[in-house]
């Protein structure tokens, strides 16, 4: 059962630097807006992940909190973004 619990852990932060990878790289806003949820979600999915392995619900209201605070904050971003500039070929 252990194995478990360590592919999880290397799976979650695996996909953690990946989204973070996009967030820096991203070219543009909406791309990065999308990575930024997506990296949300992954922290959720991992501190569930730890609340199922150490058997603790308290962690469970931060997981609530993230959500809430991840949906706000893209409703937020979005409808308040300003366009990107298109880029000229070169």
């Amino acid at each position: 059962m252990h194995w478990i619990w360590l592919a999880a852990s290397v799976l979650l932060c695996g996909a953690a630097l990946l989204t973070a990878w996009k967030v820096a790289v991203g070219p543009r806003t909406l791309d990065r807006l999308v990575s930024v949820d997506a990296l949300v979600a992954v922290l959720m999915c991992g501190l569930n992940a730890w609340a199922a392995y150490s058997l603790d619900s308290t962690v469970v209201y931060g997981t609530t909190a993230l959500s809430l605070l991840g949906f706000i904050g893209s409703l937020s971003v979005v409808r308040f973004r300003v366009k990107d500039k298109r880029r000229r070929p070169n």
